[in-house]
């Protein structure tokens, strides 16, 4: 089993999405044995902006044609991808939405049919580690909330469906909530998202 682990918070040891993601991958790996493991920081290593590559022979083209290339190749071999993916200005970070990017890809991930856009990525599991400065999710906020039906959407363009969600929400309001929501978010982790295989 192959699993791929992403973050893309650029605030080092004080991300949350960091600290849970990590747990994550502990836990599930913990639950469902040995798995050959990738780590991909797009925050210390990040993408470019996606641009078009012409096919021109020229050097720095070839080179950004071959690292899309190689970051499609990665997800698309992982069984599991565990993505920490903290809410900035009510969506994802351009971090991640430059890694996004390059695995939505015409012909590779998903095509188009007469009846409509058809994924190509079947049978992954992905579990997205959140965290909000507030509350979101089952609130009169919730319509704010273009991080998770973003991801959603996406992800199931591409074909999959089997998509998970941690959140630790309220980060931003102070100490002692920041505190609450980590804690709670761990027992999630602990108690009820990974006991399965994908």
């Amino acid at each position: 089993m192959k699993l791929l682990h992403l973050d893309s918070s650029p605030l080092g040891a004080y991300s949350v999405t960091r600290e849970l993601s990590a747990a994550v991958v502990t836990r599930w790996l913990a639950a469902n044995g040995p798995a050959e493991v990738t780590y991909r920081d797009l925050a210390a290593d990040a993408l470019p902006h996606w641009a078009p590559v012409a096919a021109t022979g020229d050097a720095a083209n070839s080179a950004e044609a071959d690292r899309n290339e190689a970051v499609l190749q990665e997800f698309l071999a992982a069984d599991v991808i565990v993505i920490g993916a903290p809410m900035y200005n009510f969506g994802v970070p351009s971090q991640l939405k430059a890694w996004i990017d390059r695995i939505a890809v015409a012909g590779r991930t998903f095509r188009y049919t007469a009846e409509g856009p058809l994924g190509l990525v079947n049978g992954k599991r992905v579990i997205v580690v959140s965290s909000r400065g507030g509350y979101y999710a089952g609130t009169a906020n919730s319509s704010a909330d273009f991080q998770e039906s973003y991801l959603r959407q996406v992800l199931g363009f591409i074909g999959i469906t089997h998509v998970e969600f941690v959140r630790a929400e309220g980060v931003g309001i102070g100490p002692d909530q920041r505190a609450s929501a980590i804690a709670a978010a761990h027992a999630t982790i602990a108690e009820q998202t990974l006991p399965l295989a994908a």
